[in-house]
């Protein structure tokens, strides 16, 4: 028998960490709610009461007249993330089953009210099948989100990597800026060219007061661009959104990450989306028509202004980053149209993507003043001990 002596300390066995909550997750979770409002509305035009009641779709003929598989696949793709990222939100607090049931009633009252609001636009059908396939996804992602919430929330090597690669105020960063790829999806003016938004105000101004508005004309006072101050521009505007967003990256890392591989990883994944996305929306011989003489050489302006800037320090990061982003905006809300891409443009139909362009049309908007709203907000810097 062996017996401890009093002065013997006893060593308490060690306790497993504290289940955390995903502030990425509850961050990504209401971006994506967000996504689905403005993709389900769009494009917010012609709002009329038809005079029938708004769950009057509900007893609607199933399935409806006109639909394809293509329909029935993206309404199902398009609610799996939402499942997932509620479970994942609701963690730790509700798991297993509860969460299940709530992110599964999350999607049935976001798709009907969604439905319900579309009998207000004339673009829109409102649809019992569009509720069906949408909440099928929702209870297919909560599925997926609680036999995967225990690798990914409990013992993911992808937490890890997020505590030992990125400080502790990057998370809603690492939402936003994990968005950025997807803001290529949306045809644009110019390369990186996000947050263009006078011809968005000029559209609703003409409408509403009956006659031609282009804020952008008035403006530039009557400006004409040669063809070389069209590539100049599109150079500028280029170099400071992937200058902009790869510095507000680098600000998020900490020294022992591998830096130059996640933010090359970053550039290519936004570089592939737009080729992909232009290549689906016009044709596979127009996938790099973006890549013009001035989007080359914003690029190379951008990674090289990206090469000095990355040794300030994080506070600094931060500033250059913002600064870069502002000027971008005001340079890409400034300049005109760039006429190859309205050529382009025509040749584009959106009727069979309608829900896809609301959402990326949202996501290029937007996507720079979220950027901004986290660069300039003190929580999200990093506290200084």
């Amino acid at each position: 028998m062996v017996i401890n002596s009093p002065d013997e300390k006893i060593i308490p066995a060690q306790q497993p960490p504290p289940l955390q909550a995903s502030t990425f997750s509850r961050g990504a979770l209401l971006a994506y709610l967000f996504l689905i409002v403005y993709a389900s509305l769009y494009p917010f035009t012609g709002w009329q009461d038809v005079g029938l009641p708004l769950q009057t779709y509900l007893l609607a003929t199933m399935p409806p007249r006109y639909w394809t598989g293509f329909d029935l696949l993206t309404n199902i793709l398009g609610y799996i993330p939402l499942g997932m990222l509620a479970v994942y939100a609701l963690y730790p607090q509700v798991r297993r089953f509860g969460a299940l049931l709530l992110a599964f009633a999350l999607g049935i009252i976001l798709s009907g009210t969604m439905e319900a609001t579309q009998a207000y636009l004339p673009s829109r059908v409102a649809s019992n099948m569009d509720l069906l396939t949408n909440s099928l996804g929702a209870l297919i992602g909560a599925l997926i989100g609680i036999a995967s919430s225990h690798l990914v929330l409990e013992r993911s090597r992808l937490r890890h990597l997020r505590q030992r690669w990125f400080t502790a105020e990057a998370s809603r960063g690492l939402t936003i800026f994990a968005l950025w790829p997807l803001a290529q999806i949306y045809p644009q003016s110019y390369l990186f060219g996000q947050g263009q938004l006078l011809p968005v105000f000029s559209d609703w101004l003409s409408e509403w007061l009956a006659t031609p508005v282009d804020l952008g004309s008035f403006l530039r006072q009557g400006i004409q661009l040669t063809v070389e101050q069209y590539w100049l521009t599109e150079a500028i505007i280029t170099a400071c959104g992937v200058g902009g967003a790869l510095l507000a990256l680098a600000c998020m890392l900490r020294d022992k990450a591998p830096r130059l591989v996640l933010l090359l990883l970053l550039l290519l994944a936004a570089l592939a989306v737009k080729g992909l996305a232009t290549a689906i929306f016009f044709s596979p011989d127009a996938a790099f028509a973006w890549l013009t003489p001035g989007a080359q050489g914003g690029l190379l302006l951008g990674l090289a202004l990206l090469t000095g800037l990355i040794f300030l320090s994080r506070t600094n990061q931060r500033r250059a980053a913002a600064g870069l982003l502002i000027a971008g905006l005001i340079v890409v809300n400034i300049a005109p149209t760039n006429p190859y891409f309205i050529a382009t443009l025509e040749t584009w139909v959106q009727g069979k993507f309608l829900n896809f362009n609301g959402a990326a049309q949202f996501l290029s908007l937007f996507w720079p003043f979220a950027a901004l709203w986290f660069l300039l907000h003190s929580s999200h810097r990093v506290k200084r001990k």
